[in-house]
């Protein structure tokens, strides 16, 4: 027999899934089904029809235990908000503060943000995309793996609209310097804090009580926030 080759197949995440809390297991029982997507292979979506309005539609991809998510989604209530999750009991606390806080603008997909994104949103349909605080792989053989690389930036402008914002924020100043070195030279996009330069967090990013602690023993936090102009 001769020898057989596989291509290791390249994801935006690895999965480290905890026990689920009774909460969660309820959650995702009970509240996915109302509030969760779960398309089909190869469905797009249709925005419209999954909210019953024409509203702008914003992705979060990683959206960790949903507090950004959900504190976005309670501000906005004229946006609609859709979080990619793989970690189940993130995607279960995600659920249950949509129910505590009666939100019907929230929908959440618990799979691969590379393939939801390659299958199942269309083209043109985003007026927002966000990435906070994703793994920063930082030891250099690992950095092959971070989700953020030309390709998949550019799968994400084909989904934004004209003036649709692609906003990213980490910890790590390394993977900082490599989005933004990943993103200069990609044609469409304009840096709203000018060419090379990072972005002041805006109000409607939350400051996490993870992003609190690193602020207090003196880590940085680095957004670049970049808007598609073609």
């Amino acid at each position: 027999m001769p020898e057989e080759k596989y291509l290791r197949k390249i994801r935006s995440f690895v999965r480290r899934e905890g026990r689920l809390t009774k909460g969660q297991q309820r959650a995702l029982d009970e509240l996915f089904p109302v509030y969760g997507l779960a398309p089909a292979q190869g469905e797009v979506l249709n925005f419209q029809d999954i909210f019953a309005n024409d509203h702008p539609v914003h992705l979060e991809i990683g959206f960790g235990n949903g507090k950004t998510l959900t504190h976005m989604a309670a501000n906005n209530p004229d946006t609609n908000y859709i979080g990619i999750e793989v970690h189940r009991p993130g995607v279960g606390n995600a659920l249950l503060q949509v129910e505590e806080q009666s939100l019907n603008n929230v929908r959440v997909i618990c799979e691969d943000a590379v393939e939801v994104i390659n299958q199942h949103i269309p083209d043109q349909s985003l007026s927002a995309i966000y990435i906070f605080f994703p793994d920063p792989w930082h030891k250099k053989r690992h950095h092959k793996r971070r989700i953020i690389q030309p390709s998949f930036v550019e799968q994400l402008q084909q989904k934004l609209q004209a003036n649709g914002i692609l906003h990213y924020a980490t910890d790590w100043e390394d993977y900082a310097q490599h989005m933004m070195a990943v993103m200069q030279p990609i044609e469409g996009f304009t840096n709203l804090a000018g060419s090379g330069n990072f972005s002041e967090r805006p109000d409607y990013r939350p400051i996490t009580k993870f992003e609190q602690r690193g602020l207090r023993l003196g880590h940085g936090v680095w957004d670049l926030i970049f808007k598609k102009v073609s």
